[in-house]
């Protein structure tokens, strides 16, 4: 009952077609289509309450959608959901592991549940405990782990039963920069030698640039889709952030003087133009409003997501919080279907 990588499919790993879901009268996710390539890093980017997670609790099954298809390795997701399954790996936001048990006990469960064959459990065990370099704390129980351990861990069980795709839902949420840098160096090499698809969601934008693709997602949408140097390429413009006494004067002195559309984010007046170190000396010269504070940078993800959404990531997760904690409502009071 093992997955297998070793048969990878010819076509796309993950096949999506106008896939919704609804709880009651809240839209989680709004007709998405996208297709992952076997083999391909490809991550879900967006502010928490975007949809990521319910788009991949869809793709695993959990979730059946109100409309629309997805397959998974060759398997539709509805009505072949013991296959998809098989096939994938999944590593959850929230941690999953017995802390009573040793890692070996729970990798030893977790490859039970999925039929791995007795003489294979041990030296997979040895062989993706070493790749997320566990190996010699096996036989210690989880709970004397860190955070960034047990994340490599649950990374180790996703893997043990050789799957074709391995999902990772915020797979680095909640640990230091440094550790996330350290999980991320481990899923890329675990990647090249496994050889299989991995299909990830995040909100950080320095996670997202591991990906070979990513999909930008808001408000329940995709509203960009593809490799990440392309989309900052695509933007066209530098990011000018400036620091003032008086944030509305200063946005409507942009527009008068310099036909710049600019708005407020993270405590300070952001706007895009082209060649922005260039800008500055004419900002400091004709705005006629006192600067305190002036940055200018290159163009990065949250300004690809602020082209297309007309807001940082940061304030779309503000902004967001009051649909989340609908669709939240909703399912608890039994509007999943």
């Amino acid at each position: 009952m093992t997955g297998g990588n070793g048969n990878q499919p010819d076509g796309p790993a993950i096949v999506v077609e106008h896939l919704v879901k609804n709880y009651d009268q809240v839209q989680a996710v709004r007709g998405v289509e996208f297709e992952v390539a076997s083999g391909e890093v490809f991550g879900f980017l967006g502010p928490n309450g975007a949809g990521k997670t319910t788009t991949i609790n869809m793709l695993c099954t959990l979730v059946k959608p109100t409309a629309g298809s997805a397959s998974v390795a060759g398997h539709d997701v509805v009505r072949e959901r013991d296959d998809v399954r098989r096939n994938i790996g999944l590593v959850f936001q929230d941690p999953t592991l017995d802390g009573y048990l040793t890692a070996a006990q729970n990798l030893q469960l977790h490859a039970e549940l999925y039929g791995v064959r007795s003489d294979l459990v041990k030296p997979r065990m040895e062989q993706v405990m070493t790749m997320v370099g566990l190996w010699d704390r096996k036989d210690s129980p989880v709970a004397t782990f860190s955070g960034g351990m047990r994340r490599r861990l649950e990374i180790a069980r996703g893997l043990m039963h050789s799957p074709r795709v391995l999902f990772l839902d915020e797979p680095t949420i909640g640990l230091d920069p440094q550790t996330r840098r350290s999980i991320w160096t481990y899923i890329r090499e675990l990647q090249e030698r496994e050889r299989i698809t991995i299909f990830m969601t995040t909100h950080y934008m320095d996670e997202a640039e591991w990906c070979d693709r990513i999909a930008i997602m808001d408000h329940g949408q995709i509203v960009a889709l593809d490799a990440p140097e392309t989309l900052k390429a695509a933007v066209g413009t530098d990011r000018v952030t400036i620091h003032t006494d008086d944030d509305d004067a200063t946005i409507a002195a942009l527009k008068q003087r310099f036909d710049v559309d600019a708005k407020r984010s993270e405590g300070a007046v952001t706007f895009g133009v082209p060649q922005g170190e260039q800008f500055v000396p004419r900002l400091f010269a004709e705005l006629g409003i006192p600067i305190k504070a002036v940055n200018v940078s290159r163009p990065t993800l949250d300004d690809v997501f602020m082209s297309y959404t007309g807001s940082t990531i940061r304030d779309a997760e503000e902004d967001q919080s009051k649909h989340r904690n609908r669709v939240m409502m909703q399912m608890m009071s039994g509007g999943r279907r």
